[in-house]
């Protein structure tokens, strides 16, 4: 049975950090591409960050040089640090398992930046 189990999410002022992370388990995680995805009310949900199984990344030209992503194969988890938090950062933050195109999703956690 495959798990996503996301963790790190909270209020934070502007200009403050969160690292976020997903435990996996169920799955060969070092085979899998591992995404970030954020959604917010009323929104779609978006890609945040990606990090495929040679630690390839993409991110959205948003959180450029503001979020890393990172995995560790031997902890099945992967990560996103995300630094210098804006309100626009506010949202869902899910975590994404994908294998030749077939998802599998976390439950989400809240990120909310705000004074």
């Amino acid at each position: 049975q495959v798990q996503l189990v996301e963790s790190g999410g909270g209020l934070v002022q502007p200009g403050r950090s969160l690292k976020l992370s997903c435990a996996t388990s169920g799955i060969t995680f070092s085979i899998y591409v591992m995404g970030w995805y954020r959604q917010a009310p009323g929104k779609q949900r978006e890609l945040v960050a990606r990090i495929t199984r040679d630690n390839s990344t993409n991110y959205a030209d948003s959180v450029k040089g503001r979020f890393t992503i990172s995995r560790d194969n031997a902890k099945n988890t992967v990560y996103l640090q995300m630094n210098n938090l804006k309100p626009e950062d506010t949202a869902v933050y899910y975590c994404q398992a994908d294998f030749l195109g077939v998802g599998s999703w976390g439950q989400g956690t809240q990120v909310t930046v705000s004074s």
